[in-house]
């Protein structure tokens, strides 16, 4: 059996980084070799600013490993949420690689999201903010990437409120917002609301790794810049404890039973 944790990909070597890093980290746990698979783009990046190793995308990965007689395979989902638009086309991906290639078996492992461990993440990371900028009962945006799946803005928005209801008294007023897409408010529009003008937010990423989106020069930090709030951006989902151990167990199903029904 073949365990890969696969990501979206991304251009940026520091998504990658992290990739590896947290699949690093599962192999520990679970006593077997997990995989850094990216779907797209990763293997655009130069190998000399991944040590030296090119990065895995799914074509290749399973063309590979299918060459060399493996048939099995296990994909932890590293996304916020596997389900909408993204997961779809992904799982639709291997099924069209699965005839292609004369037959495999594949099924995904339950993602963070249906896991229940994102709102816990989210909180100990503004917590972890409000104390280190003393801050008292800051307002606080949650804010994913947005796109066109209206699934994903009612995550979106339940994890918003999961969080308030974590953090109670402890912040300000709490709002959600996507950094672009179809469904609003966006980030932007959030930080030009009249009772944040020139106040001190707390901006949390709902993202897993850092990138053109996320860390310290991506999308989201120049639009807290170009706003007229002080904002503390928060560390990132995927990079927390929590979520490796999530993960973890996520994939005890497949490491006992095999034979157990997909999900994702």
């Amino acid at each position: 059996m073949i365990i890969a944790l696969i990501d979206n990909g991304s251009l940026e070597p520091a998504a990658q980084r992290n990739l590896r890093a947290v699949a690093a980290a599962l192999s520990v746990r679970v006593g077997m070799p997990v995989r850094a698979v990216s779907w797209k783009h990763s293997d655009r990046i130069p190998a000399a600013e991944l040590d030296g190793t090119p990065a895995w995308t799914l074509d290749a990965f399973l063309r590979s490993f299918v060459a060399l007689g493996q048939r099995e395979f296990v994909f932890i989902p590293f996304f916020i949420s596997a389900q909408g638009a993204i997961g779809s086309a992904l799982r639709r991906e291997i099924e069209t690689l699965q005839r292609t290639l004369g037959g495999f078996e594949f099924r995904f492992t339950a993602g963070l999201a249906n896991r229940g461990v994102i709102p816990a993440i989210a909180a100990a990371q503004i917590r972890e903010t409000v104390r280190a900028h003393f801050l008292v009962q800051p307002p606080v945006i949650v804010v994913d990437h947005g796109g066109p799946s209206a699934v994903s803005a009612q995550l979106r928005d339940a994890l918003a409120g999961m969080i308030a209801a974590e953090l109670g008294r402890e912040i300000g007023p709490l709002a959600a917002a996507s950094m672009e897409g179809a469904h609003p408010p966006l980030l932007a529009e959030q930080l030009r609301v009249s009772a944040l003008a020139g106040r001190t937010v707390v901006v949390a990423p709902l993202f897993l790794s850092p990138g053109r989106h996320a860390g310290p020069t991506g999308d989201i930090a120049q639009i807290c810049a170009a706003s007229s709030a002080r904002c503390h951006v928060t560390g990132l989902v995927g990079t927390h404890p929590l979520a490796i151990a999530a993960l973890a167990a996520a994939l005890q199903p497949a490491l006992t039973d095999l034979h157990a029904p997909l999900s994702a």
